[in-house]
């Protein structure tokens, strides 16, 4: 069931000249609905700024526009800071730019309802308050707000965007109910109308006497009947029914569709031709195929026992939901079909071209300038799937395709995780291949950017070497990790500066490796002119704490036979 809102807004100037609040909503159809949910906003411009008006009213409609343009993986506080983030450095330009509009700030609380939680985002003195039927008598203030609390400096901003070049944003979230009411209100409103009146006003909306208009402008006549002077926005929005799966309901209507038959070539399924089976796996089945309009595809499936597994019909389009974000050229894209799918299958574009694993089985060895550009390349890919939030976990060989027409392109996505959250896609951390695993994956840890910066630093040491930094890993293995050997042990021609390079990718410790893909590419980019750091090796004694034990053990049973055979002596 979809989630569905009645919501309204209403604003008034009050005895002013001008109107400086500014408030609104959006409510998306269809899909988009479920990916990124219903938001709101309300912000009342600094009054004695001639940009009052035009900071609030600009930095509204760009939360409502800005939102719904971030990637869907991102979590919902981490869009709305950036969102906020850079409209405080638009004000901050505006301002030093036109004489006229130094001082323009502005309040800004926003709320975004999806699936079955509640969001906001929040900086200044406007409100966002929440009506819940457990409490009819009473209203929650879910904001906190920002001005000095002194009686003389009474509605001084503390917090406000525009106010200082750093934003400090507060953040919360809570469990959305059906017959919950919300109301963003400016303070023009909530410093006339009692709590208890403001309560009164939601529960009759949610008791349904009046529509949502009615008790917005309610609302806001209210505070100007009591005498207000400021001027009043109210946007009010009551939660008739929640959709209690959020995004999961996008992924069921993939994971329901019927098993699609193991097809051979010659074969046509929903107008697509098979030209040519490419890969078969425990999990997948994969086909070059030919649609109507003669465009070559890979048809992605599972496999029978795959397809007779909920979880892994669920994985199946998880997969393809990330694949669809992850829009870049680093990537293999997805195609809709021109008819809806009879059968549990995806579509993606075909590129002529070989992996770098197939590439390494037919015996191909590569110069330091290649394998220094798919070094380069992979980074770049991985940095494009971290900045959507989406974390890879199985980068190896096999996975890096290099096309004929000279794109590096990052494959499968099946196993990779992103801030997108469904108990059912709960899966073993320990998920990918073992050898390119990083340390503390071994060691239940959760997977990061790190993580994937590890598999990098193993994936082109292997195309380097042909071997691995700590040997090959079993599947059954659980493995100690010293130091790894270093590349040009087996490569006398790799440069020390890459040597380093590698090293710290490969470094135990997940903090000693670097931060985020793009730090790794500039130390790419630099090469030798890199001012790095020295590679801090551990100490003998910690790098196998077993072993270490075992030798001081002997060592003391040593002395003590020793001993005793010189007190017997």
């Amino acid at each position: 069931m979809p989630l569905r809102i009645s919501a309204a807004h209403h604003s008034a100037t009050g005895p002013r000249e001008a109107n400086e609040d500014f408030g609104g909503f959006v409510v998306p159809a269809g899909d988009e609905l479920a990916r990124k949910g219903f938001a709101a906003v309300v912000a009342d411009g600094v009054s004695g700024a001639d940009g009052g008006r035009e900071t609030a009213e600009h930095c509204a409609r760009n939360v409502l526009a800005d939102y719904y343009s971030t990637p869907d993986n991102w979590e919902v506080s981490q869009a709305l800071d950036r969102i906020y983030q850079a409209l405080n450095r638009w004000v901050q330009t505006q301002a030093r730019s036109r004489q006229s509009l130094v001082g323009m700030a502005t309040t800004l609380t926003g709320l975004v309802l999806r699936g079955n939680a509640y969001y906001f985002s929040h900086v200044g003195d406007t409100r966002l308050l929440l009506w819940r039927p457990g409490a009819p008598d009473a209203v929650q203030q879910l904001t906190t707000d920002h001005v000095w609390q002194r009686p003389e400096m009474e509605h001084v901003l503390t917090r406000a965007v525009g106010l200082d070049s750093k934003l400090a944003v507060d953040h919360g979230w809570g469990p959305l109910h059906a017959g919950d009411v919300f109301a963003l209100v400016s303070d023009g409103v909530w410093a006339k109308v009692a709590p208890a009146d403001m309560a009164a006003s939601l529960r009759r909306l949610h008791a349904g006497d009046g529509s949502a208009d009615d008790c917005a402008r309610a609302l806001v006549r209210t505070a100007l009947d009591l005498g207000g002077t400021d001027n009043a926005t109210a946007v009010v929005v009551r939660v008739d029914e929640i959709d209690a799966h959020g995004l999961r309901d996008s992924l069921h209507l993939q994971r329901d569709l019927p098993a699609l038959p193991r097809l051979a070539v010659g074969d046509c399924y929903d107008g697509l031709t098979v030209l040519e089976a490419l890969h078969e796996s425990r999990v997948t089945l994969l086909y070059r195929v030919q649609d109507a309009a003669g465009r070559q595809l890979v048809l992605k499936t599972l496999t029978e026992t795959a397809q007779a597994d909920a979880h892994e019909r669920l994985a199946f389009a998880h997969e393809n939901w990330l694949a669809r974000r992850a829009v870049a050229r680093f990537f293999v894209q997805v195609v809709e079909p021109a008819t809806p799918p009879s059968a549990l299958y995806a579509l993606t574009t075909w590129h002529a071209g070989a992996t770098l694993g197939q590439q390494l089985a037919a015996g191909r060895h590569y110069t330091l300038p290649e394998a220094l550009r798919i070094g380069m390349d992979l980074a770049r890919a991985l940095g494009a799937l971290h900045r959507r939030s989406i974390v890879h976990r199985d980068v190896k060989p096999d996975n890096v395709h290099l096309g004929d027409d000279g794109q590096l392109r990052l494959l499968d996505l099946g196993v990779a995780v992103s801030g997108f959250d469904v108990a059912e896609l709960a899966q073993a951390r320990r998920a990918g291949t073992p050898s390119y695993l990083a340390p503390e994956l071994f060691a239940d840890g959760s997977p990061t950017a790190r993580s994937d910066l590890y598999a990098w630093g193993v994936t082109l040491y292997h195309l380097l070497t042909r071997r691995f930094p700590f040997g090959e890993v079993e599947p059954f293995q659980t493995p100690r990790f010293g130091d790894p050997a270093p590349p040009s042990r087996w490569r006398h021609d790799i440069p020390g500066w890459l040597e380093h390079v590698l090293l710290r990718a490969l470094a135990v410790e997940p903090e000693a490796r670097f931060e985020t893909a793009e730090e790794l590419l500039l130390a790419l980019e630099q090469g030798p002119l890199a001012q790095a750091a020295p590679i801090k090796r551990r100490p003998l004694a910690t790098r196998n704490l077993l072993r270490t034990w075992q030798v001081v053990a002997l060592v003391s049973l040593a002395a003590n036979v020793a001993l005793l055979v010189a007190w017997l002596a």
